[in-house]
């Protein structure tokens, strides 16, 4: 397409045409680095499928929602807080359509039907109504679940994105 243009405009055309390619590079790049840390975050909390619950639990002998998150999100190096109504105020929000794997899903699973009390993390999100989260059950342990589950879906509060 270049070839064509009129003398003189070439250079100008060329300039433009390497600035888009570097920035479709870079998009591409970020959009690599997204995928490479949140495969090492689900994969870590994978790790711990199985592990008992325990209340305050941060090791494989037991752990809750928020310490699973806490340990999976250490494989790419961040700090989590410790509670999942602290670890509610990271990141940017997400609605529900536009959820994707390694978002954070918050539950209010207590007598409050407001007070986020249970997180969890995207592990898969196979069609509009099959979203996998991983999440310490007080019941089951480290089990991944489907998001519109009845149980879950009805408890359901919000999502937020903290791998940019």
């Amino acid at each position: 397409m270049l070839i064509f243009c009129r003398k003189g405009k070439q250079p100008f055309q060329m300039l433009l045409f390497g600035a888009l390619l570097i920035f479709a590079s870079c998009a591409s790049h970020k959009a690599r680095v997204r995928q490479d840390k949140v495969e090492k975050v689900i994969g870590a909390a994978r790790s711990y499928i199985g592990t008992p619950y325990k209340y305050g639990g941060t090791t494989r002998s037991g752990m809750d929602c928020s310490g699973l998150l806490i340990n999976a999100f250490r494989a790419i190096d961040v700090e989590l807080p410790r509670t999942s109504a602290a670890q509610s105020k990271l990141g940017k929000a997400v609605k529900l359509e536009e959820i994707k794997p390694g978002d954070l899903v918050f539950f209010a699973t207590g007598k409050s039907r407001r007070k986020v009390t249970h997180v969890g993390l995207v592990t898969e999100k196979r069609s509009r109504d099959n979203i996998k989260f991983i999440h310490a059950s007080t019941t089951l342990g480290v089990v991944e679940t489907n998001i519109y589950s009845d149980y879950y879906i009805q408890r359901f509060r919000f999502a937020r994105r903290v791998i940019d």
